[in-house]
């Protein structure tokens, strides 16, 4: 078990993480934008770091939002949600059926679901260039949508992730975790 720190632009993001053949993690973040948050999250992996579960809380001043994400073994997904008061933006959760194909949850701002796809494949430390599709969960509205992704290997412990006209080098450790997200977040404690 491993406790993690991470200082972000306009947050910062804890985590106790349990990395095996598969992973499991609590977490906490808080965050500005596009309103001052709070996030909790669970995530659990199948063995090879496949997505189990997301379960993720999001609060803030007279608002709050609940998202239950799981992908069953046959690769289907589902959400339960909930939501109280005025956040604006999309509601939580959305149409699981264009997760087809998708093996990975991706929780926004979040650089720890950049580890999964990472080491499932060994991209870390491995030549290569894979294509994904990840359940993107946005925050803090906790909205899901079918979100491709690619990812790159560039040294020992360097990966180049893209997205839709974005794209940021990524450094990971010996343990696979990300240490630095250029823009997004830097691990402040290993």
């Amino acid at each position: 078990m491993r406790g993690l720190v991470w200082m972000k632009d306009g947050g910062a993001e804890y985590a106790e993480v349990s990395l095996a053949s598969e992973l499991t993690a609590v977490g906490v973040a808080i965050g500005t934008d596009p309103a001052p948050y709070r996030l909790e999250y669970t995530l659990r992996t199948l063995p090879g770091y496949m997505t189990e579960l997301l379960s993720v809380r999001a609060h803030g001043a007279g608002w709050h939002r609940a998202l239950d994400l799981r992908r069953s073994a046959h690769g289907s997904w589902s959400c339960e949600t909930k939501e109280e008061g005025r956040l604006g933006g999309p509601p939580p959760g959305g149409d699981m059926n264009v997760l087809n194909g998708a093996l990975d949850c991706d929780l926004g701002l979040s650089p720890l679901t950049n580890t999964m796809p990472v080491l499932r494949h060994g991209l870390d430390r491995c030549e290569g260039r894979m294509d994904f599709v990840m359940a993107w969960v946005q925050v803090p509205h906790l909205h899901v949508i079918r979100h491709p992704q690619r990812y790159t290997h560039l040294g020992a412990g360097a990966v180049r992730y893209e997205s839709e006209g974005f794209g940021a080098d990524l450094t990971f450790d010996a343990d696979g975790i990300v240490t630095d997200y250029p823009g997004l977040a830097k691990l402040i404690a290993p």
